[in-house]
């Protein structure tokens, strides 16, 4: 494998090239997981936050990066999952199973995202995320889903393709 050349670098991004080819990656986080929850009485747990990149809000799974913090280096995915589930929404889960680990955006990044269900799920807080993030929680009946993500695309939400790519992988 060759070694990429480093065009730019900061804490949080890089730009790279290895021949032709220019990319991005995080130097400080090898992968991101993803993950859908749903509880038992048959909710999908999502997330809406603001996305400074795409200038709008988005709807999503609970997602976070892997490593990118000192504390957490080194632990393993389900563990970071777990742990960004109840971060960001306030869920703890009694079961989290990996469904699929695929590109991110494989001309782009060479980051893998691993994507989880989270089950048996028990409210411990009002997640909401960091001190760094906004995130508001919804509750939707998987029943209901595909007329909320439309609805909420009607009014002028970015919705993540992960809630799909996750419902898909898990069977529901």
């Amino acid at each position: 494998m060759n070694e990429p050349e480093t065009l730019f670098e900061t804490r949080w991004l890089g730009l790279y090239r290895i021949g032709h080819w220019d990319f991005a990656k995080r130097p400080n986080a090898d992968a991101c997981v993803g993950i859908l929850a749903t509880t038992p009485a048959d909710e999908v747990v999502l997330i809406e936050q603001f996305r400074i990149p795409v200038q709008q809000k988005v709807i999503e799974i609970p997602a976070g990066l892997v490593g990118d913090e000192d504390e957490f280096r080194g632990e393993a995915l389900a563990a970071t999952a777990a742990r960004e589930l109840l971060e960001e929404t306030g869920y703890r889960a009694g079961k989290v199973e990996l469904l699929i680990a695929s590109p991110t955006s494989a001309g782009m990044t060479p980051e893998l995202t691993h994507l989880f269900h989270a089950s048996e799920l028990v409210k411990e807080t009002e997640g909401g995320g960091n001190e760094h993030e906004d995130i508001k929680v919804h509750l939707v009946p998987r029943a209901e889903l595909r007329t909320w993500l439309k609805a909420k695309e009607a009014e002028g939400y970015l919705v993540d393709f992960k809630i799909h790519a996750s419902l898909w992988a898990a069977g529901l």
